[in-house]
């Protein structure tokens, strides 16, 4: 079955992507056992005590081996390390000069916080060794679980001096809206250490996913993650985040964006209306949103050129977008990762130049390659 619009619809071949940086690959998920050497004494019987080792904590909203969740040439070959994996189609076949890695996995949205700390810890410590020690071209994510604030801020401060870690990583769906101020904390030490927050589609689930209820299909919940996307960004805006952390940039990866003109118009419009409840928000939420927040393009939803061009038209800021694979999820066909609708001259920016300008750490090591 085809998941993903076919490149006949776009009205050319698609932009090359070689050279570019790869802002959201997913590395398979780490089966607890492959955890268990980055626990200590406490946490490793307690485990093995209580059976957690043999369990596999992959989020069950992205399930690694679902047929709909990869794409058939990026399954593993026979005999093949998931690391040569990613080598093969996001390095060979797509041609990333870099690329960072977000691992999704069930540590950040455990009820316990304790549990869910160490575990971030464990994965954090995993993917250092078992893929960024193995290829220099990868780059991680500091993933935390933002349901203890405090717990989180020491990962981020524990790995914060590893320079390859680019971002920290938070899901869209959390027990409260992530503008509220008991996120803050995370926010502080990101400005302070001059990361990014990516904020990645997904979550607890603790909450239905529509403001109405839960939903029976996967189409419903699918679409809604735009819409959960969408409240996030007006709660960071409403809630004031942009005023307190002026440093701070986010990056919404696998979000979509072709919502975005949208919601700029609607915020725009009701911030003129309610200002006076909000007087921190001096400026036009756009105006906030295109200085600190960026976007994967990984999934577009536009099925013809034409409703891209569109939509760029609308967002009016060649700055906002980010390339990304979305590796190994099926969101478009073949190598039309970068459709000729996004242009050559706001191809290249997408490419390289925004992340250059979004990621400091990848700006850092690129200048100490040229000067090496």
């Amino acid at each position: 079955m085809n998941h993903a619009p076919s490149p006949s619809n776009f009205t050319a071949e698609p932009l090359p992507t070689r050279g570019g940086i790869d802002c959201d690959v997913h590395p398979p998920a780490p089966e607890t056992d492959a955890l268990m050497p980055y626990l200590d004494d406490f946490w490793r019987q307690s485990f093995e005590m209580r059976g957690f080792n043999r369990l596999n904590l992959a989020m069950t909203a992205s399930p690694p081996n679902a047929p709909i969740n990869k794409r058939p040439d990026w399954v593993g070959r026979d005999g093949e390390a998931p690391i040569d994996t990613v080598r093969r189609a996001v390095f060979d076949e797509l041609g990333a000069s870099l690329a960072i890695c977000n691992p999704l996995h069930g540590a950040q949205i455990l009820h316990s916080d304790d549990m869910g700390a160490v575990l971030c810890r464990a994965v954090n410590d995993w993917l250092a060794e078992h893929w960024l020690d193995r290829d220099s071209r990868l780059r991680g994510s500091i993933v935390i679980s933002a349901q203890n604030a405090e717990l989180a801020v020491e990962e981020i401060e524990r790995r914060a001096a590893d320079t390859r870690f680019v971002q920290i990583l938070l899901l869209s769906m959390n027990d409260e809206p992530l503008g509220r101020r008991r996120y803050w904390p995370i926010y502080e030490a990101a400005q302070r250490h001059d990361l990014p927050v990516a904020i990645h589609a997904g979550g607890s689930y603790r909450h239905a996913p529509t403001a109405t209820g839960w939903p029976s299909h996967v189409i419903e919940d699918y679409i809604a993650q735009a819409a959960i996307a969408e409240s996030q960004l007006l709660s960071l805006v409403a809630e004031g985040v942009f005023a307190r952390f002026e440093a701070i940039r986010f990056v919404f990866a696998e979000t979509g964006f072709m919502w975005v003109p949208s919601f700029f118009w609607r915020a725009d419009k009701t911030w003129r209306g309610t200002r006076a409840e909000t007087p921190w928000i001096k400026q036009p939420p756009s105006e906030l949103v295109k200085r600190h927040v960026r976007f994967t393009i990984q999934p577009a939803d536009a099925l013809e050129a034409s409703q891209i061009e569109r939509t760029l038209v609308h967002l009016d800021c060649d700055d906002l977008l980010l390339y990304a694979s979305d590796f190994p999820h099926w969101h478009f066909d073949g190598q039309a990762a970068l459709p000729a609708a996004f242009g050559a001259e706001l191809g290249r920016k997408i490419l390289r130049d925004n992340p250059l300008a979004t990621y400091p750490r990848l700006r850092e090591a690129l200048a100490k390659e040229q000067t090496a």
